[in-house]
């Protein structure tokens, strides 16, 4: 190139806005005109239509117009043409990307947890607490009931007892009634059941106990009594010091204190058992007897049975 002003000499020195400058006008930039690009005159880079440049001396293919527009013709492998034989898509090489959409794992039905079956497994958990917790809480005690070593006129409850209905019982043609067992009578005040203290002669050993306190006894309705008369009452019990208790006919209080005392002189209640006997006035028919612990009475006994004959009789007898 020869000394003088060829305008710009490299692409970045080619300004197409040089038109706009003073220095630019100096040079000769020229503004764009219809017939060509801008820039400077002789610059290494032209603006040029869009088309009109070449690449590697291979021709742009010819522009179709439409109202007005130029609309550049597409070039073989365009959209809907097959591609040119220089490009090869991803999947044709080894390890390309698959050609057909892989199908996704079957997720199954769509259901989200088991949540019955976890429900379900949650209620039998709470069930079994709840079963375990009641089998610990009655079995917790089982060690109360278990008799003492210890010798005691008040020995451990065994079984408890409510009220119930006063047992009934009839009378022989002679008017003797045989031995009922205590455990078979109402128990009134507290009175409970125990079979701790061997020596009963009830059923299963079983008595009364926890008479020791006001109220507490038993009552007894007996039928079938012949006549009026004189009685004697008899009670089976075990005691290892003297006590009495209060005797009521058909609700009323008997004249004397029913004597329970200490015959045998044992201190083991084992080893105490023995029997009393007074003498009350009965009516034909049916009469109510009961034993209870009234104020000034002293009635720590074990009472196992109760029966009637006719006539004044001694144990002996």
């Amino acid at each position: 190139m020869t000394p003088g002003d060829n305008g710009a000499s490299t692409p970045e020195d080619d300004d197409p806005f040089g038109y706009l400058y003073a220095d630019g006008q100096a040079r000769g930039a020229q503004p764009p005109s219809g017939s060509g690009g801008y820039g400077y005159p002789n610059a290494v880079s032209r603006v040029r239509p869009v088309g009109e440049r070449t690449y590697g001396g291979q021709q742009q293919a010819p522009q179709a117009q439409y109202g007005g527009q130029t609309i550049p013709q597409q070039q073989p492998g365009g959209y809907g043409q097959p591609p040119s034989a220089a490009y090869q898509a991803p999947e044709t090489f080894p390890g390309g990307a698959p050609t057909t959409r892989q199908a996704p794992p079957n997720p199954g039905r769509g259901r989200g947890p088991n949540t019955k079956g976890l429900l379900i497994g949650a209620i039998a958990v709470v069930a079994a607490v709840v079963i375990g917790i009641s089998v610990a809480m009655m079995n917790g005690n089982g060690d109360d009931n278990k008799a003492s070593d210890q010798v005691s006129t008040s020995p451990t409850q065994s079984q408890s007892a409510s009220p119930s209905p006063s047992s009934t019982s009839s009378a022989s043609s002679s008017g003797d009634i045989a031995p009922v067992d205590a455990k078979a009578l109402r128990l009134d005040g507290g009175a409970t059941l125990a079979s701790d203290v061997q020596g009963a002669q009830a059923d299963g050993g079983i008595y009364v106990t926890n008479l020791n306190q006001t109220g507490a006894g038993v009552t007894w309705t007996v039928n079938g009594i012949p006549s009026d008369g004189l009685y004697t009452v008899f009670a089976h019990y075990s005691a290892v010091t003297d006590s009495t208790m209060t005797l009521k006919i058909n609700g009323k209080e008997f004249g004397s204190k029913f004597p329970l005392d200490n015959y045998t002189h044992q201190s083991d209640p084992a080893k105490a058992w023995t029997t009393s006997y007074t003498y009350p006035t009965l009516t034909k028919g049916t009469n109510t007897i009961s034993l209870s612990c009234e104020s000034g009475d002293s009635c720590d006994i074990l009472l196992d049975q109760l029966w009637v004959k006719q006539g004044k009789h001694t144990n002996k007898s």
